[in-house]
């Protein structure tokens, strides 16, 4: 069945047009500036590319931790398409080998069933540096062994992102996760430059929020900071909520790394998408928020109530950066960190992921595959 639209302006990751008409067709779009049908859906605002975010924890009060289900994960993929996620990763911290495997056997499930928005699965440790372990539970971090390699080597999980700490996983076993498709992040990590230089050679490609959680640069001593920042050919993601990164230094970092390596992210906890201040339990440890702001009752940030809208909205107001290129930090940079071709911007064959916003920036509707998952009152007439 092909469904036609007619935006009243619509951004394809690279040019504005006006009262574009487009069709869908099987989930993915026809030529752009196609006729529209008579039962043509006009969208109302500003249609751009979909947001895809490597680092989603949990939301709508779910904890992929704490419920390592496909339920669990439907939840999370709601509670964020209301803000504009059409494409996620479900991510893991740091746990026992059995809740891994649970994980991966949901996301395998979720990946059969082609659920909506989910691309793959992001385990965020267990092999990091206890010194730099953040809000990970330092008994569950750990070499790696046998049993995750087998894990991480699965073919039926969609897209397999690792963060680990190159001080504790050796170059040669960075270069066979590669081998075997694994996406490498570095992260959670008091690694120092040239440990750093060599997990790059041995095949790793990003950065796990930058300047979080990793040694920092310094004149004589530039850490994973500063070789995250002067490799041209790594991705690194940036949570922009005002609280984990300076905007200054966010700045910095956006100038000096080179273009389109910056990726978005939100690192989001259950309370996204719930209105109340509510609390949650990580590993036994209460979690508390106030306001945007998540912390462990001992004081370290733990995680985000940043959902990827607000990030862009976050990019334009704290970083001044264009509306076009937090756009393309939430979309179009993702997507080719990911390998995912289909998706990222707006083209005649390419995934019907779009977004419609407002005048402020806010989603008021959300399609995934040419579905409208969500609506805000009066975003689709």
């Amino acid at each position: 069945m092909t469904q036609t639209f007619i935006a009243e302006r619509l951004f394809d990751g690279r040019q504005y047009h006006h009262n574009l008409s487009f069709a869908v067709e099987n989930g993915h779009l026809q030529a752009l500036g196609s006729a529209a049908g008579s039962d043509a859906i006009r969208l109302q605002g500003l249609v751009v590319p979909g947001f895809i975010d490597v680092q989603v924890n949990g939301g709508g009060g779910a904890l992929f931790n704490g419920e390592p289900t496909l339920e669990c994960i439907a939840t999370i993929g709601r509670a964020h398409a209301r803000f504009g996620t059409t494409g996620f990763l479900p991510t893991l911290i740091t746990d026992r080998i059995e809740v891994m495997n649970r994980a991966a056997d949901a996301v395998a499930e979720a990946i059969a069933r082609q659920s909506t928005g989910v691309l793959g699965i992001h385990f965020e440790g267990p092999h990091l540096s206890v010194p730099k372990k953040g809000v990970h539970p330092q008994q569950y971090i750990r070499r790696i062994s046998d049993a995750e390699l087998v894990l991480f080597s699965r073919q039926d999980l969609g897209v397999r992102l690792v963060t680990l700490a190159p001080e504790n996983v050796a170059p040669e076993v960075i270069s066979a996760l590669v081998e075997a498709g694994v996406r490498v992040c570095l992260g959670h990590s008091n690694a120092d430059y040239d440990t750093v230089r060599s997990a790059l050679a041995a095949g790793a490609s990003g950065f796990t929020h930058l300047y979080n959680a990793m040694s920092p640069l310094g004149s004589r001593a530039p850490g994973m900071v500063g070789a995250a920042i002067e490799d041209e050919a790594s991705w690194c993601g940036l949570i922009v909520d005002g609280h984990h990164v300076h905007p200054a230094a966010a700045k910095v970092a956006i100038r000096a790394k080179a273009k389109g390596k910056m990726l978005l992210v939100t690192d989001a906890m259950p309370p996204v998408g719930l209105d109340q201040d509510a609390s949650f339990e990580l590993f036994g440890q209460q979690v508390l928020r106030q306001g945007d702001r998540l912390n462990a009752i001992t004081g370290e940030l733990a995680g985000c109530v940043l959902d990827m809208n607000t990030a862009v909205r976050n990019a334009v107001s704290l970083l001044g950066l264009s509306v076009e290129e937090s756009m393309r930090m939430a979309s179009e940079y993702p997507a080719a960190f990911l390998g995912l071709e289909q998706q990222g911007h707006l083209a005649a064959g390419k995934r019907a992921d779009f977004l419609v916003l407002d005048n402020e920036l806010k989603v008021q509707s959300t399609y995934i595959g040419g579905q409208l998952v969500y609506a805000a009152e009066e975003s689709v007439r």
